[in-house]
């Protein structure tokens, strides 16, 4: 069961399992073009957050970013549902001007595809999925309170594992 602020939420969508190839999306990029997964090719971590504008979702693509965004061959990508603009003011802010920051708000068709959307708030869920050069996953966390961070170093080692 998942929660979000200490209440049970109904998510949206079938959650994807190690060894299923991921489906490919189409979001919103900081400057409103049309991101697809099939853009980035290479190994890739999908950092799923509510809102970047919150302090765990905010410490979650800072560290993803730090750890890995020099890795040959990898991407960091952050999806939430805050608007494109409010994702480039974040980077900026941050000085993260090379992170990937992609936007679920317009549809939700991400949230919806992955298992992810919070029926009761039309946010997204906090997850972490890895991915390798052909998308096939390799790791997932589904975090069960929302409220909390991920397991940081079990995704950074499954993507080093690739």
């Amino acid at each position: 069961m998942t929660t979000f602020i200490g209440k049970p939420v109904t998510l949206t969508g079938q959650q994807f399992q190690v060894g299923q190839i991921a489906d490919d999306f189409t979001l919103l990029g900081t400057d409103l073009s049309k991101k697809s997964l099939s853009d980035f090719k290479g190994k890739k971590v999908i950092s799923v957050v509510p809102s970047i504008d919150t302090g765990i979702c905010s410490t979650q693509t800072r560290k993803f970013n730090q750890e890995l965004a020099n890795l040959d061959d990898t991407y960091v990508i952050t999806i939430s549902v805050d608007l494109p603009f409010a994702q480039a003011r974040w980077c900026g802010a941050e000085g993260l001007d090379k992170a990937i920051m992609l936007s679920d708000y317009y549809d939700h068709s991400f949230g919806k595809a992955y298992g992810l959307l919070m029926e009761e708030w039309h946010l997204l869920a906090r997850a972490v999925l890895v991915l390798d050069q052909d998308n096939k996953v390799v790791y997932t966390e589904y975090v069960e309170n929302v409220n909390t961070e991920p397991d940081y170093d079990a995704a950074i080692q499954a993507l080093k594992s690739i």
